[in-house]
């Protein structure tokens, strides 16, 4: 089924026309669920990998590596896939500023999958090409939405994820996290019925990864960074559902 939706949407996004909202929200969730297991089975596998190395049985390890490399190689093609499709097909044909930052979020964020598993030269680039979608999303969600619009809620909360899980900059993740929830706060007023429980979901995941994080921080920061970035912890909220993230 999952893939049933991807492979329609996927025709849809290669008409060259301007997708509805009810479209890009299928688009996104449908690739999501696609990855989302993936992601999950690197985490395991990678876990695995690590207390069999441990343990010294080395068949077990390149038993876990063999299919670590299996899976890596199916979520690469998953990404390129879609960062393919946004840029050649979708981007082009939008210009809404609510959908031009659901696409160049939803780049980073593909971007930002890769660099999940990528080693040296290749994680960093493909983690500045993460955070340069994201920031082009950001100039537009600054100057066009909202600081309460679910999107631009959810582009910051990945973002920050970003700087947290892969780029090793609590600090940075910790300030950006902070500035979009007060900034949110400071509107909760002018917050629209329509959007009122995307948004607020998405600031309670803004509260709950800048307590985790913060936790952290003041439990042992010299060891943080070396910490971060490597287990893929699910305890770290990121952007999901229709909002794009």
């Amino acid at each position: 089924m999952r893939a049933e939706m991807v492979v329609a949407m996927n025709s849809v996004a290669m008409l060259d026309e301007a997708l509805t909202v009810e479209e890009r929200n299928l688009l996104s969730v449908g690739y999501r669920n696609l990855i989302s297991a993936k992601r999950a089975s690197m985490r395991i596998l990678t876990s695995i990998e690590q207390k069999e190395e441990t343990r010294g049985k080395e068949n077990h390890v390149k038993l876990a590596t063999e299919y670590c490399h299996k899976v890596e190689a199916e979520l690469e093609k998953i990404c390129r896939d879609v960062i393919e499709i946004i840029d050649k097909n979708i981007i082009p044909h939008s210009s809404g500023a609510e959908s031009l930052v659901f696409y160049y979020k939803m780049k980073g964020d593909y971007y930002r999958y890769l660099a999940e598993f990528k080693m040296g030269t290749e994680k960093i680039e493909v983690s500045e090409l993460s955070l340069k979608a994201y920031e082009t999303a950001s100039k537009t969600a600054e100057k066009d939405l909202s600081p309460t619009n679910p999107c631009r809620l959810g582009l910051a909360l990945n973002i920050s994820v970003l700087y947290y899980e892969i780029m090793n900059s609590p600090e940075k993740a910790c300030q950006l996290a902070k500035h979009a929830f007060d900034e949110a706060v400071s509107e909760l007023d002018s917050l629209s019925e329509e959007s009122y429980k995307d948004s607020t979901m998405i600031m309670q995941l803004l509260r709950d990864n800048l307590s985790l994080w913060n936790s952290d921080l003041a439990d042992d920061p010299e060891d943080f960074k070396e910490r971060t970035g490597k287990s893929g912890d699910s305890a770290v909220q990121e952007g999901t559902g229709n909002t794009g993230a």
